[in-house]
């Protein structure tokens, strides 16, 4: 009898903490958020969280959507897949919502996309950019151009503008989306004539890659692709340097926040460019409003990251507007359908639900004794 009763009570007190968590104001909508907003690529994360609450504040300004003011609720998934599961089941049984933003890296949003699939979850990533992800079905959608595209984009860029014949590529094994630009980067790289003299990897978590900086300097390579993320970039920048290698470095939106680790990376990352949503320099107007505003609300520069993260929640919202209606069957169908400006270029997405967009690189360079990234060009789908 005791354990019958204890067994109710524990049912009755899960039943009334899923009717707390569900509730909602009439007058709200909630949108769903995951990010790593902890852990070591934290830094992405915060910022597509912030750059969607700045487009909420815009919308909410504006009237809401459909006659309702919309909340975002964010959950922090550490870059982890597995908490990534639990922090999107947290949304949709707990929270009742229908879209998600998120997440930042490929794993932890792969994660989620067969989830949200079955339960006609929209889910719409800033920045995961593995193949993979949309391929999981019409209700996931993303912001950002895909690893394949970034990894011709850099061999292009290397081959083409740098005049870069003898390429090293150095990239973590134990991550899709390091794998998925390395791969493409020699493929396309070796069909432009070039040649990869360097083919070497590691595993995520390590710190010394002095092995593999010893064999690239023996390779005499005259760029170096790092296809990481920036924590990972700034200690092979500094071990590259200090063996001598003086030649150009090259990576994906992975380094975005590389010119902010003060303590980790030095002048070692000049000469270095990297492929990007987003430049915070942008001469475009659209995106200029966009930089002013972020930096108003926030006190901070405005990155890539976060200018995904604003043209993810506003991408939803143009879905919801031409819809006319919060049903997601009907707001995915209208997503699909979407062609037009937003913070990060214009956007219309083929059919995979992959936006077709440029790619920007990017430059770090020394100015008013801080690194800072700098608009170098941009290079379009071919």
């Amino acid at each position: 009898m005791k354990k019958l009763t204890l067994v109710f009570a524990a049912l009755i007190c899960a039943v009334s903490v899923f009717a707390a968590g569900g509730k909602q104001d009439s007058n709200t909508v909630a949108i769903g958020a995951v990010f790593p907003l902890s852990g070591q690529v934290a830094f992405y994360g915060t910022e597509s969280r912030d750059g969607a609450l700045l487009a909420i504040d815009e919308i909410n300004a504006a009237g809401g959507l459909l006659g309702k003011q919309l909340v975002l609720i964010s959950e922090d998934d550490e870059g982890d897949s597995a908490k990534s599961v639990n922090a999107f089941t947290k949304l949709t049984t707990r929270d009742k919502v229908s879209f998600i933003l998120g997440s930042s890296t490929s794993g932890a949003t792969q994660a989620m996309t067969a989830l949200a699939q079955q339960g006609k979850v929209i889910l719409i990533s800033p920045s995961a950019t593995n193949i993979a992800i949309t391929r999981a079905g019409d209700y996931i959608f993303r912001a950002c151009f895909i690893d394949p595209f970034q990894g011709v984009v850099g061999a292009d860029f290397a081959y083409n503008t740098l005049k870069s014949r003898r390429a090293a590529v150095l990239y973590d094994a134990g991550a899709d989306y390091n794998t998925g630009l390395a791969e493409t980067f020699k493929e396309q790289f070796k069909k432009n004539g070039g040649q990869i003299a360097a083919d070497e990897a590691y595993q995520t978590g390590d710190v010394d890659f002095n092995a593999q900086v010893t064999r690239i300097r023996a390779a005499n390579p005259d760029v170096v692709y790092l296809p990481n993320y920036y924590n990972d970039v700034a200690l092979q920048a500094k071990q590259l340097r200090a063996q001598g290698v003086s030649c150009a470095f090259l990576g994906g939106d992975g380094w975005d926040g590389l010119v902010d680790l003060i303590e980790d990376a030095g002048d070692e990352v000049l000469n270095g460019y990297w492929s990007a949503g987003f430049a915070s320099d942008t001469t475009d107007p659209r995106g200029q409003v966009f930089v002013k505003a972020y930096q108003a609300k926030f006190n901070k520069p405005a990155s890539q990251f976060a200018a995904l993260g604003y043209d993810s929640m506003m991408l939803v919202a143009d879905g919801i507007k031409a819809a006319g209606t919060f049903d997601t069957a009907a707001v995915k169908d209208a997503m699909a359908k979407i062609n037009g400006p937003y913070v990060t270029g214009s956007i219309r997405f083929d059919q995979n639900r992959d936006p077709i967009k440029g790619a920007t690189i990017l430059e770090i360079v020394r100015k008013d004794g801080k690194l800072v990234n700098t608009y170098k060009t941009t290079v379009n789908p071919r």
